[in-house]
């Protein structure tokens, strides 16, 4: 249960809420999450693991990730499922390990529809999805019906297998959003043709569910309050739905924001933080049930807002609670400096999935790893000195601090954070500080002795036990003529504002710190992340003024002319996050920067650098520019590593000083606590 207090920061957050049946102990919903552990029944203890740890942290209500209710309706070929009751055993492995430490949980009944990637995928009508190269036949008007059973069955397999609900997947873009949608929903009979028969489908689903499983039972209906596509609903269509289901039997609204193929980004770290909780309250004066919101809340400071203020009556949150599981408990304890917060990077969790892997956390790679990375205390306490305070070596020294090592944590500069504490200076990217902020605090609660502005040698550490590098990188430097010109800085040099930067700059390399470099050029010094200028720049509107909430977009002209390079050829950007990776191509056109691959340098002097391109050096040209900046790849420092082998110092290269690689925090925090674990 929630280690709720009366003089709590967080009244509303820490709540309960009685639904009649069920009283749920706080206003915390943990959203649906696909981790890729639902997939095969043989990963059940490790899905039951991983939802029991957010339970015994507080958690009032859980989501799964989504199951699909019919053969067609899978994510991907050999996607979880649930059509059969031979498949409950693996589903009551989770649900008893959830009930035992306290918790609830909701199966989500997701149809993929047209966003289904295998080849025998059913929608509406026939309409491909522009994310997905298979298209889909339209079903037909038994098949509809079939389909509504479907929804039935499952939710009756989901209450036999011990679950407390199910959530119906009503947004995003799957079945039943491309059902309500005049974008992909074409039908002429009583299916489609009119608002009142595109909801028709929905509306049948949650009054079939509800005959199915009776009155005392979870029936969450996910409502799509923003499509951010065109052809998407209009509000007042969205209204009625939302009367519509809550009549035929849901006990709750779930916000949903945005289909997968909309141009807008809807949870990445660049999204202000509650950006969409105005929608939901605009939904909840017209529908007699409570009402979740969602997207991009991350502390209990936002959440308590956002209820405080009437938006909605509970908040989902998926990632920030695989970020810290027990992010409840330190709330009501008032731990709120100790929450490990999500930064919305996606990199560890939905890339991962997107990619048909499996879901962790980039700041808590315990995250859906939980049977495995144990943190238990070490056998013997030894002295570890941890060389370098960037994400790598932040996260060993705490973590085999917490095992009760001593730990020395030593860094160069007069700062922590390394690559982190240049990233969130990076626009849309200030949420990194708080994982900087995290560690600082860990620190102090751990013991680890940090040593600021030490600059150690082998001999230094000759009295520790075990020594960890953690150095980091530094920038390198390529070998172009010219390539000591006043105007050429490095990235760091930039970010850090050493040197002043000029109206014209080229950027040299365009992998994920040149990109981010670019969007640090072309916004103005100390931008804010301000909800109207963001919704501005991406085209939302409100959801009563346009269908789907869209608009024309009208983007901040950047304050520099900025020309992003890349030697191979190509389109730039394709090694980005596949989740993120779009948003920041979106981001870089909409401010005017020239994306130009394909190049070489030829020499940098006082008329600018020139490049040679195309056959025969048909594309040879000289960016008259004011300020050269290097992201041209990083190379480790390892200066300390043949010394202490050669004195026999037992040393594990963690992070950058192991391999350099561009924005890879999520292999170094990853590095750093396994290393810790193991020591």
């Amino acid at each position: 249960m929630t280690e709720q207090r009366m003089d709590t920061e967080y009244p509303h957050l820490l709540a309960p809420l009685d639904l009649g049946f069920l009283t749920l102990p706080n206003r915390v919903l943990m959203g649906s999450m696909h981790t890729g552990l639902e997939d095969d029944p043989a990963d059940a203890p490790k899905l039951a693991a991983y939802f029991a740890e957010r339970a015994r942290g507080g958690v009032g209500l859980m989501v799964t990730g989504g199951y699909a209710p019919h053969p067609q309706g899978v994510l991907g070929a050999g996607g979880s499922l649930l059509d059969d009751p031979a498949q409950l055993p693996a589903h009551r492995i989770v649900t008893d390990s959830v009930h035992e430490a306290g918790g609830r949980i909701a199966l989500q009944i997701l149809h993929a529809g047209r966003y289904s990637k295998q080849p025998d995928l059913v929608a509406p009508s026939a309409s491909r999805a522009p994310i997905n190269r298979f298209a889909p036949r339209p079903l037909e008007e038994h098949e509809v019906l079939e389909h509504i059973e479907s929804f039935a069955a499952c939710a009756v397999l989901a209450r036999d297998g011990g679950y407390d609900g199910v959530e119906i997947m009503g947004s995003e873009g799957y079945l039943i959003n491309e059902f309500l949608a005049p974008r992909t929903n074409h039908r002429t009979d009583d299916w489609g043709g009119t608002p009142e028969n595109r909801r028709r489908f929905a509306v049948e689903v949650v009054r079939r569910v509800r005959d199915a499983v009776g009155p005392d039972f979870l029936v969450i209906y996910r409502i799509s309050l923003a499509d951010l596509v065109e052809g998407g609903q209009t509000w007042d269509e969205i209204v009625a739905l939302g009367q519509e289901v809550a009549a035929a039997g849901a006990t709750l609204l779930n916000t949903g924001i945005g289909w997968h193929e909309s141009q807008v980004p809807t949870i990445a770290t660049s999204v202000p933080r509650a950006a969409f909780t105005s929608f939901t309250a605009r939904l909840r004066p017209h529908v007699p049930v409570p009402v979740i919101t969602s997207n991009r809340i991350n502390m209990p400071q936002v959440a308590e807002e956002v209820l405080a203020r009437g938006d909605a009556d509970m908040v989902s949150m998926a990632r920030p609670l695989l970020a810290d599981p027990e992010w409840i408990r330190k709330a009501a304890g008032g731990r709120t400096d100790e929450i490990n917060t999500c930064i919305a990077c996606n990199q560890a969790c939905l890339d991962h999935v997107f990619d048909e892997g499996k879901a962790s956390c980039l700041v808590n790679p315990r995250a859906g790893r939980e049977t495995e990375l144990v943190l238990g205390p070490a056998r013997r306490a030894k002295r570890v000195a941890v060389v370098g305070a960037g994400p790598a070596g932040l996260s060993a020294a705490v973590t085999a601090a917490s095992r009760g090592h001593r730990v020395d944590l030593f860094e160069a500069g007069e700062t922590v954070g390394g690559q982190f504490d240049l990233a969130r200076r990076i626009p849309g990217k200030e949420e990194f500080a708080e994982t900087i902020r995290y560690y600082l605090r860990q620190i102090e609660l751990t013991g680890v002795a940090l040593h600021l502005g030490r600059r150690v040698t082998a001999a230094d550490l000759a009295d520790h036990d075990e020594v960890v590098l953690a150095t980091g990188v530094t920038a390198r430097v390529p070998d172009i003529p010219g390539i000591d010109h006043p105007m050429v800085v490095t990235y760091p040099q930039a970010l850090r504002g050493e040197v002043p930067i000029g109206a014209r700059v080229a950027v040299i390399g365009a992998g994920g710190v040149g990109v981010d470099v670019s969007e640090f050029l072309t916004h103005p010094e100390s931008p804010t992340l301000d909800l109207a200028a963001w919704r501005r720049e991406w085209g939302v509107t409100d959801p009563e003024s346009a269908a789907g909430a869209l608009r024309a977009a009208e983007p901040e002209p950047s304050p520099r002319t900025v020309y992003l390079l890349q030697r191979t050829g190509g389109r730039i950007g394709t090694r980005l996050g596949k989740t993120t990776g779009w948003v920041h191509r979106a981001a870089l056109a909409a401010k005017g920067v020239e994306l130009v691959s394909g190049v070489n340098y030829e020499k940098i002097d006082d008329e600018g650098l020139h490049l040679s391109a195309g056959p025969e050096h048909a594309d040879d040209r000289v960016l008259a520019v004011d300020t050269i900046v290097v992201c041209a790849g990083q190379e480790p420092v390892r200066d300390l590593l043949d010394g202490l082998r050669a004195a026999g110092r037992p040393v594990h290269l963690v992070g950058g000083a192991d391999v350099a690689a561009e924005l890879d925090a999520k292999r170094a925090i990853d590095q750093g606590t396994r290393t810790a674990a193991a020591l």
